[in-house]
């Protein structure tokens, strides 16, 4: 017969496993199975008068660099931190939870609607953007969030967790730091980007995805200089689908560097048949500048193709070499080595541009169109392209005014001696065979009739 003692230790160790079930280990907090007691709790409480509650899940933005750069111990620490944040601001009746990795989640049993979960969701945003100590350092991280309310959202935790995701999920695609409450709207958008998706994976693989090019000229006698690849995408049912779309969506699925080489070989191919002293200009994202394997894949395509290195130019932008700048210092260094020029686009609208230009070795700046559009109508933009042109002259740097829409802002740009221009004042992007010909028609190089004609 089972003694009282043994019968007390028994009944310890089951509690110890019940526990344990329902706790993350790492941070003390509650687990998804603590989160799904405490919903069917609710719903049991409230059956009678079904009255909403919320559901919540914070994510930590650019969580795995820091932790890929500081050590998962540095990493755990921001974690614990991140949980004894939670514990203290929440609700009296709420409950915090710890899911995978950098994700937290909430039970709000008294946020009913909209507009008290997103002030709620900026309170968290804020307590959860303060410095974390490291002992040594302090690091700085945003939050995105996304919430979901019963019973609109769903009915029970496993529909409301996957309703709350989708918000999550759509604040993630918004950028760092936003806060989404689901809707039926929503969870259309994401059901449309996810047929997106689908069809640009299948174009990809088709190779149905076009390149056009538009024309970058000396400002001096309007001479073309070289031509810019631009992604284009007419698909059979979805019709024309913006590159600022389908682009930002393959970062986000992880399939760009798929859609970058297809469009990169493509563009060299038809560069080919273009004069020798005529560059193309290439765009790299943001995700190929934390790959390492970049430089090889470029030059890699570049020797399958037989494009001489030198022709081409990468333009990158400041945003993309922040994201991970020593990986895109190595990048810009080897592809530098093998003859590839490199240009900062969108100058001046993004974040240390100068210390970009100290701490990087660039061949070419673009100066963005928000200044070139307002150079004859704002004197503020027309002393900043000054002050452009007279650092990238101290710096040897070449200039390229992107936007240019007309006569007079060309005329502007040359009297204030920047070098090249690009912009509908001389040409739209077109397709690889009406290029040819406008090289015909504008470009003075004897073999172009017989390219054309071929």
């Amino acid at each position: 017969m089972m003694k009282s003692a043994d019968i007390a230790f028994l009944t310890v160790g089951q509690n110890e496993l019940q526990a344990m079930a329902y706790t993350d280990p790492l941070t003390g907090l509650g687990n998804r199975n603590r989160m799904r007691d405490k919903v069917l709790q609710i719903s049991a409480e409230r059956a009678s008068d079904p009255a909403p509650f919320t559901i919540g899940i914070v994510n930590l933005d650019s969580f795995k660099p820091i932790n890929d750069l500081f050590g998962s111990t540095a990493g755990d620490e921001i974690l614990c931190q991140v949980a004894h944040r939670l514990r203290a601001c929440i609700p009296d009746g709420a409950l915090v939870t710890r899911h995978d990795g950098d994700e937290f989640a909430f039970v709000l049993p008294l946020i009913f609607e909209r507009a008290s979960a997103e002030k709620f969701g900026q309170m968290i945003r804020e307590v959860l953007s303060a410095p974390y100590d490291l002992g040594d350092r302090n690091v700085r991280l945003s939050a995105s969030l996304g919430f979901s309310i019963y019973p609109f959202a769903g009915e029970d935790c496993e529909e409301l967790l996957k309703s709350a995701e989708t918000a999550l999920y759509r604040s993630k695609r918004r950028g760092r730091g936003q806060i989404t409450v689901y809707s039926r709207e929503i969870a259309q958008e994401m059901k449309r980007a996810t047929q997106l998706e689908q069809a640009l994976r299948n174009a990809i693989i088709s190779d149905a995805i076009d390149v056009h090019f538009q024309p970058i000229v000396s400002l001096s006698n309007n001479q073309v200089v070289g031509f810019e690849a631009l992604a284009r995408w007419n698909d059979p049912d979805l019709g024309f689908v913006s590159p600022g779309v389908f682009v930002p969506l393959a970062e986000e699925r992880g399939f760009i560097d798929a859609l970058s080489e297809a469009l990169l070989r493509k563009a060299a191919e038809a560069a080919l048949s273009w004069p020798r002293e005529l560059f193309l200009s290439f765009n790299l994202s943001s995700a190929q500048l934390m790959d390492p394997g970049t430089s090889s894949s470029v030059l890699s395509i570049l020797g399958r193709v037989g494009f001489d290195p030198h022709r081409l130019e990468l333009e990158i932008t400041e945003t993309a070499v922040m994201s991970s700048a020593d990986t895109a210092h190595r990048i810009i260094a080897d592809l530098r080595a093998a003859g590839v020029r490199i240009s900062l686009d969108d100058f001046g609208t993004g974040q240390s541009s100068l210390g970009r230009l100290r701490d990087f070795i660039f061949d070419k700046i673009k100066i963005d169109r928000a200044f070139v559009s307002r150079i004859n109508s704002d004197r503020a933009s027309e002393h900043i392209i000054k002050a452009i042109l007279t650092m990238c002259e101290g710096l040897e740097l070449e200039v390229v005014a992107e936007g240019i829409e007309d006569y007079a802002e060309a005329v502007k740009l040359r009297a204030l001696g920047c070098g090249m221009g690009q912009g509908y004042h001389f040409g739209r992007p077109a397709d690889g065979i009406a290029t040819l010909r406008f090289l015909h028609e504008n470009y003075y190089d004897p073999t172009m009739a017989e390219r054309v004609s071929a």
